[in-house]
Parts: C-alpha cells; sequence; structure tokens
C-alpha cells in the first residue's frame, strides 16, 4: 500500500478557526502568496475567485477546503520547503480578509526530508489547475 504523498502545505488549527470564521462571513475562500517584500510574502486569504490565477502562479494544495496558490517566482525559492499557514494577533498591511479581525497568516516552514521529497503531492500550473476543476 502506498503512503499517502506528502502535502505542500498544512494550516494549524488557529488559523483553521479563522478560517472558519471568514468562511461564514465570506463564503468559499481562497489562499495567495506572492512574494515580495513587506506582506507580499504573506499568504493572503480571499473570497474564492477574487484573486485571477493565471500562468503565473502555482497551485499547491488545499488548506481546511481552501485552494492555496503560489506566484511562481516565490515557488522556485520554496519548493524544498513544507509551509504551514498560522495566525498570530497583530495588524498585517494588505488586503487580506483577516486584517479587520486584529491578526495576520504568516507561513512557517521546513525544509522536506530527502525521504518526503521522494513522494510529493503534485503541484500544476494555474491555468491547468483552473481547467482540470472546470472538467470536474
Amino acid at each position: 500500500m502506498a503512503n499517502s504523498p506528502t502535502p505542500r502545505v498544512l494550516v494549524t488549527p488557529a488559523a483553521e478557526a479563522t478560517i472558519d470564521l471568514l468562511r461564514d462571513e465570506h463564503g468559499p475562500l481562497m489562499f495567495h502568496q506572492s512574494g515580495g517584500c513587506c506582506d507580499g510574502s504573506s499568504p493572503m486569504c480571499f473570497a474564492k475567485g477574487e484573486f485571477r490565477i493565471g500562468g503565473n502562479d502555482v497551485w499547491l494544495g488545499q488548506i481546511h477546503g481552501c485552494d492555496f496558490f503560489m506566484s511562481t517566482s516565490q515557488f522556485e525559492y520554496w519548493q524544498h520547503t513544507q509551509l504551514t499557514v498560522d495566525v498570530v494577533k497583530g495588524r498585517g498591511a494588505s488586503f487580506s480578509l483577516e486584517i479587520p479581525l486584529g491578526v495576520r497568516f504568516l507561513i512557517r516552514s521546513r525544509l522536506f526530508t530527502e525521504e518526503e521529497e521522494q513522494n510529493m503531492a503534485p503541484v500544476y500550473e494555474g491555468e491547468e489547475y483552473l481547467e482540470r476543476t472546470a472538467e470536474a
């Protein structure tokens, strides 16, 4: 029996609770991490479909029922790292939905082990992911 693929992105229970609050108010959600300076390197939460995904984005998986995307250039740096979305008190300077709650999402990370890298969950380019989900 094969092992489950190593997930590329995880979520803490505290972040799940915040996602639940946001989902109750905004409906289905999605995450995107663009890279860059300041809050650009933080994961941003949007109402699903509010952020346009394209060929410069990569789908890494789902966290608590929400698709998680990252810019391709950012993924080049983070591809050997497992990401965990967490939430902390404080106000970020972004358009992410959690900001009015007085919290902000952030990424905690660790390098994959060699064993984990042998069984990675697949990633999809943004447009490929959108095509795959439109067919489903």
